[in-house]
């Protein structure tokens, strides 16, 4: 499986993706591959491994591991797009049963706060370690994998905005672009500068919906 070329547009690559992940996800042999991958992550808490341990762990050959996939990159990217999916649905869940659009918002956002954050007792490598590296390297392959919970995310906002809350003229998808990357790059360092006293979800979603100007500031 190769990935899409760079010279896509956003949306391209986000389509190819799409289509690119319904037929690995839909292999009993790439699936045995990703179960290994996380199975050694999981014991590790991190995603420390080689490709021989996950040939091995998977009972596989190596060759068969270079048919389906690039290499460790795209196999770890393969597992933080399955990730992601799983937190779009669980705050898609979360979210479900609430009517009022500003409350959804904000459950949204403290939700993927504490999916994201460093948590040593939670062991989410793929989140704390290759996300960040991923960022660095390519913002664009990034935001392609974030395509799922950026549209649950864009979905909430212009429910909030259709309900009145957001100020006139907000452009509510390019305010949902913004929030998310916002939160999961705080969630990264979520500490207070002494490093005593972590941010809290709560504190990012104050930030996120109401920002830092007292009430009637003007610029």
């Amino acid at each position: 499986m190769r990935s899409t070329g760079s010279g896509l547009t956003l949306q391209q690559r986000i389509d190819a993706r799409s289509v690119r992940t319904t037929k690995l996800f839909g292999s009993a042999q790439v699936q045995r591959f990703l179960d290994a991958a996380r199975a050694l992550i999981t014991q590790r808490g991190s995603t420390d491994f080689t490709m021989h341990e996950v040939v091995d762990e998977a009972g596989q050959s190596l060759r068969s591991f270079y048919l389906l996939f690039d290499g460790k990159h795209e196999l770890l990217l393969a597992l933080y797009e399955e990730a992601i999916a799983k937190v779009a649905g669980q705050i898609r869940e979360a979210t479900g049963n609430d009517a009022d659009p500003l409350n959804k918002l904000r459950t949204a956002v403290e939700l993927l706060f504490e999916f994201c954050r460093p948590d040593p007792g939670a062991h989410r490598p793929l989140f704390t370690e290759f996300a960040p590296q991923l960022l660095m390297s390519d913002p664009i392959e990034i935001q392609v994998a974030h395509a799922s919970l950026f549209e649950l995310l864009a979905d909430l906002v212009g429910a909030a905005d259709v309900a009145g809350y957001l100020r006139a003229g907000t452009r509510p998808r390019r305010l949902a672009a913004m929030t998310l990357q916002t939160v999961m790059f705080v969630a990264q360092g979520a500490r207070s500068d002494d490093g005593a006293h972590p941010i809290t979800a709560a504190e990012v979603w104050n930030l996120c919906a109401f920002g830092a100007l007292s009430t009637g500031v003007r610029r």
